[in-house]
């Protein structure tokens, strides 16, 4: 039974405790951290099901600074990040024509500026181990746009590129970079 430490974005979500819940059960070796930015019921019930194996992390997804913090303090526990899950995700729907703009800012912030931040932030410990994955949500809207959600489905479409381009850069050291 080997340690793999794995973060989870958006955890208090279904879809993230649910991610959790499937590394959890997966292996023994498996440590999760759940990120979540302010609430916390749902992660944090599953953290105490899971004592010693799943903690709650302070992670605020659309700020470089959350991330180091957030990083800094699963490497001073475990000295190691082997997956990382991008999974934090919203949706402000609106025809454009009358979208406002921090709509679409706010929307781009969390789903495609997120898993920016949060690859930079995992990268350089997954490239010194030489080892690493790294899954990023993102959505059928990312290639079938559908009508008012012009700011969801380029902030996936994004994450499709992204995911696609990070994994040319890093396939030769170790690290997978796929989309779902």
């Amino acid at each position: 039974m080997s340690l793999r430490v794995i973060l989870i974005t958006g955890a208090n979500g279904g879809l993230g405790r649910a991610i959790a819940r499937a590394f959890l059960d997966e292996s023994p070796g498996n440590v999760v951290w759940l990120g979540v930015r302010s609430r916390r019921e749902q992660a944090g019930k599953l953290a105490q099901e899971n004592p010693g194996r799943c903690f709650c992390i302070a992670l605020d997804v659309t700020t470089p600074e959350s991330w180091k913090q957030a990083v800094t303090e699963i490497l001073a526990r475990h000295n190691r990040v082997d997956v990382l899950v991008n999974n934090a995700g919203s949706h402000e729907d609106a025809l454009l024509a009358t979208m406002p703009p921090n709509s679409w800012e706010r929307v781009l912030a969390t789903n495609l500026d997120g898993v920016f931040h949060g690859c930079q932030a995992v990268l350089p410990t997954m490239i010194g181990q030489r080892s690493g994955r790294i899954v990023n949500l993102s959505s059928l809207s990312a290639l079938l746009a559908p009508a008012g959600q012009a700011n969801y489905a380029a902030a996936k479409a994004g994450v499709v590129a992204l995911t696609q381009s990070l994994a040319k850069e890093v396939a030769r050291i170790g690290i997978t970079v796929n989309a779902v």
